[in-house]
């Protein structure tokens, strides 16, 4: 249903139309529109718990700004998106009849301009980092001192010039293979895969420097390149990223072995100050000497240590004092045995005396005799023998036969 004007015949104050049906009418007008794609900048997100997100885009060229709704899903199927990035909408107007305010429904959002870019390689670095193409466990040690070190840069460029005058400042008998390569461009990746592999392939290049200098996100690109990454990732030799400077972060600087944030700092990892190693070989030398010279006074003081102790000025003054110790041992031991047989004898005489004085010879030797019979069987009593009888007398002596010519039994 068209609006009329205010001066129809249809329309007059004494025929004024409702206010909702004229709100419904410009919903209807405005909702006819159907959908086109705008851009502008993000200038407010606010995310929440619950279907239909707010956000508020801004033309880029001018203070105009619209509110715009959308599902959680075409929110998240646009990326990690934040304030201040450039987006593509594609959006229908709708008007809200209770309060009449305008708005914008949104059926898809893509991110724009650089934005897009680093989408784009943010998802790639998921995805490189999920392979473990990142890991610290592959990053190769750089050697010491290099034979031969290779460079891959633009021809004639400022990151050339910068590296070569460094490793040949800081180490003069640096050798060094450049193989020029496109630094920017659609076929810049390929190209430097191709200089990588020719010089991941010489025996004598033990370590390799890709260098470049600064520039825009689209001028680093190539250095972000998926093949370009990979192929670095399965070098046998190590590799230094040297891309533009301290802010810029393309994805080789990831994979590589080491990462530069310029091209003179890349020469600076490959070799080292000769300078600074002479100072420093000298500095040990120094060092080792005065430890050296230390360690010999040392071991001198100890050995006059040793010398002025007295067993060392007389070797053999230690066996006079052992001699007289043994010797005295020895007389103690020969006194202690020379009394030790003087008890002996003593004791043994006096065992002797006992012994004699219970013997039955000193009895007979006092004038008793030892009587016996004929068989030799003891005679202690007059009974013990009968008249006739022939008895053995033991003397001191000698022995006497008797015969008993009676016997007589004391009273």
């Amino acid at each position: 249903m068209a609006i009329t004007s205010p001066s129809t015949a249809s329309n007059t104050p004494d025929t004024p139309q409702p206010l909702g049906a004229v709100i419904e009418k410009v919903r209807g007008w405005v909702e006819r529109c159907g959908w086109i794609w705008v851009s502008g900048q993000v200038i407010e997100l606010r995310r929440r718990q619950a279907p239909t997100q707010f956000l508020t885009l801004r033309d880029s060229r001018s203070e105009n700004s619209a509110t715009i709704t959308c599902s959680t899903q075409v929110l998240d199927a646009a990326g990690p998106l934040t304030e201040g990035m450039t987006v593509l909408a594609c959006l229908t107007p709708r008007v809200w009849t209770k309060n009449t305010s305008l708005s914008f429904e949104c059926a898809e959002l893509r991110i724009a301009g650089e934005g897009r870019l680093l989408v784009q390689l943010e998802q790639l670095k998921r995805k490189l980092q999920a392979e473990g193409l990142f890991d610290s466990v592959r990053k190769k040690k750089l050697p010491f001192l290099p034979g031969c070190i290779g460079l891959i840069t633009g021809a004639g460029s400022a990151a050339e010039r910068d590296v070569l005058s460094n490793l040949q400042r800081r180490w003069p008998g640096a050798q060094v293979r450049v193989r020029h390569a496109l630094v920017q461009g659609p076929d810049a990746a390929v190209d430097v895969m191709t200089g990588l592999a020719e010089l991941d392939a010489d025996p004598q290049i033990q370590v390799i420097i890709i260098a470049r200098g600064g520039g825009s996100l689209e001028d680093l690109l190539p250095f972000s390149d998926e093949g370009l990454v990979r192929a670095v990732g399965a070098a046998k030799t190590p590799v230094i990223s040297a891309i533009g400077h301290e802010p810029d972060s393309p994805i080789l600087d990831l994979v590589a072995d080491r990462r530069a944030s310029t091209p003179t700092e890349a020469a600076k990892m490959a070799v080292p100050d000769a300078r600074e190693q002479a100072e420093q070989i000298a500095t040990q030398l120094n060092r080792l000497r005065q430890a050296i010279i230390s360690k010999v006074r040392g071991e001198q003081e100890w050995l006059n240590q040793q010398r002025s102790r007295p067993v060392l000025r007389d070797p053999a003054g230690g066996f006079g004092v052992h001699q007289e110790w043994l010797d005295g041992c020895r007389n103690r031991l020969e006194r202690a045995i020379d009394q030790r047989l003087a008890d002996e004898r003593i004791g043994l005489a006096h065992a002797l005396s006992s012994v004699r004085a219970m013997s039955p010879k000193a009895t007979l030797e006092r004038g008793y005799a030892v009587v016996a019979d004929a068989e030799g069987g003891s005679v202690t009593s007059v009974n013990d023998a009968d008249p006739g009888d022939q008895l053995l007398l033991y003397l001191s002596d000698g022995q006497l036969v008797v015969e008993v010519d009676y016997q007589e039994e004391d009273q």
